[in-house]
C-alpha cells in the first residue's frame, strides 16, 4: 500500500522517489543558457508578444535562451543518430533526414502561442540557419457545421472535435520528408476553418506544432493492432503549465479585452458579446470557461502533462517560476 502511494505521488516535485524530472527554479534554469547568444530586439519580442500572453527581454534571458541550446543539442544528436543510421541499413547518400518535430501543448490562455512565436524565431537564428515552420492544431478542427450537426459545438477544443485523420496525414507526410504537405487554415475572427484555404510546409529542419491535445493518448484496442498517436511523431515535447485559477483569470482577462477589439468586428463569431454589458459578457465568459475550458483542461489536457519532455510552470505575472525536464 505505501509503494502505491508513493508512485502516485507528485512526479514534478524533484524531491520524489519516482519522478522522471529534474526540477529547476527559473533562475537555476537561466543559468544554463551559457554562450547562447540573444539574437532579439526588445522590439521583436514586444511584437511577438502579446497583450494577453506577455513576454519581456529578460524573460527571453532567463528561460528561452537554455531551451534553445537544449534544443540545439537534441537535434545535433537526432541529426548524428540519422547519419548512423544510414550507415547501418547502407542508404544512399542522398538519404534525406526527416524534419525535429517539437510539440507544444497546454490549456487555452496559458501562453503557448506567444511561447510558439518566441521559440521559433531563436531557432531560425541559430548559426547553421535552420529552417523553421510553425503549425497550430486550430486547422484541423472539424468545421463548425459539422461540430453542429454532431452536437459538438459545446465540445469545440475537446479531443473528439478535431480531424484525428487529418493531423497524423499531415505529421506523416512531415516526418517523412514529402515536400509541400498541406495544413488547413482556422480563422479566429469567424471562429472557424476557412474551406479550401491552406498553407504548405515544405520540408522544414524543424516543426513547432501547437495545440491543445496534441499529447493527447488514444483508446488502445485489445488486438494490439496498432494505433498512432499525434505524439508518435514528436522528438520533443512542451508542456506550457500554470495554476488552473491563474488560468481563469488570464482567460476571462483576454475575453473582456477581446471584447473591446477584435469581437467589435461585425463580422467576428464573437461580434455579438461586444453589445452587451459588462457584467453580461463577465458572465457569458465564465461560463464558457466552467462549461468548456476548464472542463477540457480537467479532463484531456493536464492529464497530458507527465507525457512532455518539458514543462514551463508559469506564476502569476506569466513569467516562468519553474522548469521541469525529463531525465535521460
Amino acid at each position: 500500500m505505501v509503494f502505491a502511494d508513493e508512485v502516485r505521488a507528485d512526479q514534478l516535485k524533484g524531491t520524489e522517489r519516482y519522478s522522471p524530472y529534474r526540477v529547476f527554479s527559473a533562475a537555476e534554469w537561466a543559468g544554463f543558457r551559457a554562450d547562447t547568444p540573444l539574437t532579439l530586439s526588445e522590439d521583436e519580442v514586444r511584437r511577438l508578444s502579446s497583450m494577453y500572453e506577455p513576454i519581456d527581454l529578460d524573460e527571453v534571458r532567463r528561460i528561452y535562451l537554455s531551451m534553445s541550446r537544449l534544443l540545439s543539442a537534441h537535434v545535433e544528436a537526432m541529426q548524428l543518430l540519422f547519419q548512423q543510421r544510414r550507415a547501418f541499413f547502407k542508404a544512399s547518400a542522398a538519404m534525406r533526414k526527416t524534419p525535429f518535430i517539437i510539440g507544444m501543448a497546454g490549456s487555452v490562455a496559458v501562453g503557448k502561442s506567444t511561447t510558439a512565436r518566441i521559440l521559433k524565431e531563436l531557432l531560425n537564428r541559430w548559426p547553421s540557419s535552420p529552417k523553421v515552420d510553425l503549425v497550430t492544431t486550430d486547422g484541423f478542427l472539424h468545421p463548425n457545421e459539422v461540430l453542429r450537426d454532431n452536437n459538438l459545438m459545446e465540445r469545440k477544443g475537446f479531443p473528439e472535435s478535431y480531424d484525428v485523420g487529418a493531423l497524423l496525414r499531415f505529421l506523416s507526410g512531415i516526418k517523412s520528408g514529402r515536400r509541400n504537405v498541406r495544413a488547413p487554415v482556422y480563422s479566429h475572427l469567424t471562429y472557424d476553418v476557412i474551406p479550401g484555404e491552406f498553407i504548405e510546409i515544405d520540408q522544414p529542419d524543424i516543426l513547432i506544432f501547437e495545440g491543445l491535445n496534441v499529447l493527447q493518448p488514444r483508446e488502445l484496442p485489445r488486438d494490439g493492432t496498432f494505433v498512432p498517436f499525434v505524439s508518435d511523431f514528436f522528438d520533443f515535447s512542451i508542456y506550457i503549465d500554470a495554476d488552473p485559477d491563474l488560468i481563469h483569470h488570464w482567460y476571462i482577462t483576454r475575453f473582456m479585452r477581446l471584447r473591446e477589439t477584435a469581437f467589435r468586428n461585425p463580422q467576428s463569431f464573437f461580434h455579438r458579446y461586444s453589445q452587451l454589458s459588462e457584467d453580461a459578457a463577465r458572465a457569458i465568459a465564465e461560463g464558457l470557461w466552467h462549461n468548456i475550458n476548464l472542463k477540457n483542461l480537467r479532463e484531456n489536457i493536464l492529464p497530458t502533462r507527465p507525457r512532455a519532455d518539458l514543462i514551463l510552470r508559469k506564476g502569476a505575472d506569466h513569467r516562468v517560476e519553474e522548469v521541469a525536464l525529463r531525465r535521460l
